[in-house]
């Protein structure tokens, strides 16, 4: 008996300690994540002090701007990464909210390259594969709706950007109590990081901050994975799949503990690949984890400036707007999934039409459109100089 004592107390005071260890190592992740966009956002205000002009021409083509976050995002693999240097850039003041809300749309569309790269791998089974793909871009087709609905409304009306703002200017503290962002709560990375920054240099410490940014969301998105999936995997599809409500629920909590919707939904792709959860379910998981994502981009605006913490308000008005027109209106919510079905059995047919489709969508119709919206803005230029003369 005293040695089932001794034993329970060994077990509780490991349990104690892997408690303490765990919660050590997420405070320490988040404030490295802080740090990282503090240092992004001092170097790239000392980079672009008369630079400004020519960002704000760069990214005044909102396509262009779409573009440049979906393609970011598709060679980074990470919509966190990017919409937190968006936030870090507007922090800064380079970077405008309006020019900077269609990179944050075209990021939601690049993260989903993950889930589709994920689904090519099981190319060598006809059904498997079929279902990997209807799984994998389902998140695509959901994201590039939304973004056909909500961009052409943000560009005609500034919807989202005026939503935001508004949000943001009720809930900005820093603003009602006269108190300066940059020194309120990271006042103790101010000094460190303006040293840093005037001792190496911006550019330096710009790429220390991205790699900082970039190694720390992996690094909790990873080891989190671990905790909260590792063990459960084989019942995973039965805790989380019972019905459309948990499914959704599930894939917002892992996604906002994570930080990563490429993640968790390509977690989900063997899944439908094996027929374990239908591309249904396996959708209203990918809904879920889209509100998950945005805790990324609130958690960088944390301290930074009104425009900064509006934009990621615009992250998660995007991803909240879509998610109440594609899962709680009746037969629009099944749209998205009819699609990814239909491209799933055309590629069970032609292999390649897949790898056709990730080329198409994530690389050469970006490329192409902002090639072309360069040129047609400097074919303007001549026009608008004569005007004014």
């Amino acid at each position: 008996m005293i040695n089932d004592l001794l034993l329970s107390s060994d077990m509780e005071k490991t349990n104690y300690q892997t408690i303490l260890s765990r919660t050590v190592v997420i405070v320490c992740s988040i404030l490295i994540f802080l740090l990282s966009i503090e240092l992004m956002g001092i170097s790239i205000g000392e980079m672009t002090g008369g630079m400004i002009e020519s960002i704000s021409a760069v990214t005044a083509n909102p396509f262009i701007g779409l573009f440049i976050g979906l393609l970011s995002t598709a060679l980074l693999q990470s919509s966190s990464t990017t919409t937190s240097i968006a936030v870090a850039t507007v922090a800064s003041g380079a970077l405008s909210l309006q020019n900077a809300i269609p990179i944050i749309l075209g990021a939601n569309i690049g993260t989903t390259i993950t889930s589709t790269i994920i689904s090519m791998s099981y190319i060598s089974k006809k059904k498997e594969f079929k279902r990997a793909v209807a799984a994998g871009t389902s998140h695509d087709f959901f994201n590039i709706l939304t973004v056909l609905l909500l961009f052409p409304l943000e560009v005609k009306y500034h919807f989202l950007e005026k939503l935001s703002a508004y949000i943001s200017s009720s809930i900005y503290i820093a603003k009602e109590t006269g108190i300066e962002s940059s020194s309120f709560g990271l006042s103790l990375f101010e000094t460190s990081t303006t040293w840093l920054v005037s001792t190496i240099g911006p550019i330096l410490t710009l790429l220390i901050g991205i790699l900082l940014l970039f190694a720390c969301i992996k690094f909790i998105s990873k080891w989190l994975y671990k905790i909260l999936i590792g063990k459960t995997k084989d019942r995973f599809e039965n805790v989380v799949f019972k019905n459309k409500y948990r499914a959704f629920g599930w894939g917002l909590i892992i996604t906002s503990l994570a930080q990563s919707s490429s993640l968790t939904t390509s977690l989900i792709v063997p899944l439908v690949a094996t027929g374990k959860v239908k591309v249904k379910k396996a959708f209203q998981f990918i809904l879920g984890a889209n509100i998950g994502t945005t805790i990324t981009a609130l958690l960088a605006a944390i301290f930074q400036s009104e425009a900064a913490i509006s934009l990621a308000i615009v992250h998660l008005l995007f991803n909240l707007i879509g998610v109440i027109i594609f899962f709680l209106i009746p037969y629009v919510s099944q749209i998205p999934v009819l699609i990814a079905k239909r491209l799933g059995r055309i590629t069970m047919k032609v292999r390649l039409v897949g790898f056709a489709y990730i080329l198409f969508a994530f690389f050469l119709l970006p490329f192409t459109l902002i090639y072309f919206s360069n040129n047609s803005e400097k074919s303007k230029d001549p026009v608008e100089i004569k005007s004014e003369g």
